[in-house]
C-alpha cells in the first residue's frame, strides 16, 4: 500500500494490538515472595501505569478523551483510556470523559473520534507454591481505527517492562472503501509483527511468527536468550548461593519460562 488511500468515508478499519509480558525472578522465601509482590505493585501501579499508555497515546497521533484506573487489593493494578484522533468540538465531547485532567497534561484542544479506539493495561503478579519461582505480567490492547497505527508504539512497551517472555497478537478487521466503492481490507504493508521491532532488542530473543495473511492476523512470541542470574535474584547475591544450587535455580528459571512461551506444562 504505497500509495496514499483515496476514500470514501472515514477508514474504519480497525487495528488491534494486543499482548503479554512476562517478567520471571527467583524469590527464595515466602517474605521474600510477598515482597516482590509489592514490589512489582509499587513498581508498576497505576500511576506509572496511566504515563506509559498516556506516552503511547502521543506516539501514535492520539489524544485522551477518558482514563479510568484502578490498583487493586490484593495486588495488581488496570488502566483504561479511551483516545480519538480528528477534531471535535468541545461541545461534542460527552460529560462523562475526563480529559485526563489531574492524570494527564489538558491540551488546549481536544480532537477525536469517540469510538473504538482505547489503550488497556492489566497486570498480574503471582508465585510458584514448590520452587521459588515469582512472575509478573501484564496483558496491554491498544485498539485503532482510522490511520493511526498502534504499531508505532510497540517497541516502546516492550521496552517499559522487564520483558523475558513476549507474546504479541495483530489483527485488522472490517473493511473502509475507496471513493469508487471498492474496499479495502488492510491499508498499510505487514509481514510480521518483527519488522516493528526494532533489530537490538530483537537480538536479545528467540523469536517465532505465526502468522494468517489471508485473515490479516500476525502472531509472534519472544523468549529472552541469555540469562544472567544475579538479575533474576530478588533480594540475594549470587555469591549466597553453591555453583549446585546456582545450577538449579537457573535450570527452574529456565523451564518456567519454555512453558510459559510453549503455553502447556512440560517439566511437571
Amino acid at each position: 500500500m504505497a500509495e496514499k488511500l483515496k476514500l470514501y468515508g472515514f477508514n474504519n478499519l480497525t487495528k488491534t494490538l494486543s499482548f503479554n509480558i512476562y517478567d520471571i525472578c527467583y524469590a527464595k522465601t515466602e517474605k521474600e515472595q510477598s515482597e516482590y509482590v509489592d514490589y512489582i505493585d509499587e513498581m508498576y501501579n497505576s500511576e506509572r501505569l496511566t504515563k506509559i499508555l498516556c506516552d503511547v497515546t502521543d506516539m501514535i497521533g492520539a489524544h485522551v478523551l477518558n482514563i479510568s484506573k484502578q490498583d487493586y487489593d490484593p495486588q495488581g493494578a488496570s488502566v483504561t483510556i479511551l483516545i480519538s484522533e480528528e477534531p471535535l468540538l468541545m461541545s461534542s465531547v460527552d460529560p462523562s470523559c475526563n480529559l485526563g485532567e489531574s492524570l494527564y497534561e489538558k491540551r488546549d484542544s481536544v480532537v477525536g473520534h469517540l469510538d473504538k479506539s482505547h489503550l488497556t493495561v492489566h497486570t498480574y503478579p503471582e508465585y510458584h507454591p514448590d520452587k521459588s519461582i515469582a512472575s509478573f505480567r501484564v496483558d496491554i490492547e491498544v485498539s485503532t481505527c482510522g490511520k493511526i497505527s498502534p504499531l508505532n508504539a510497540l517497541d516502546y512497551l516492550i521496552g517499559s517492562f522487564d520483558s523475558d517472555i513476549i507474546t504479541i497478537d495483530y489483527r485488522v478487521r472490517g473493511f473502509t472503501r475507496g471513493e469508487d466503492g471498492r474496499k479495502f481490507f488492510m491499508d498499510h504493508d505487514i509481514r510480521s509483527i518483527q519488522e516493528y521491532i526494532d533489530e537490538k532488542t530483537l537480538e536479545a530473543y528467540d523469536a517465532q511468527d505465526i502468522n494468517v495473511y489471508q485473515a490479516n492476523l500476525f502472531h509472534t512470541k519472544m523468549l529472552i536468550k541469555e540469562l544472567n542470574l544475579q538479575n533474576y535474584l530478588f533480594r540475594n547475591d549470587i555469591r549466597e548461593f553453591t555453583p549446585k544450587e546456582r545450577l538449579e535455580i537457573s535450570n527452574n528459571l529456565r523451564r518456567e519460562m519454555i512453558e510459559i512461551y510453549s503455553g502447556r506444562n512440560i517439566y511437571d
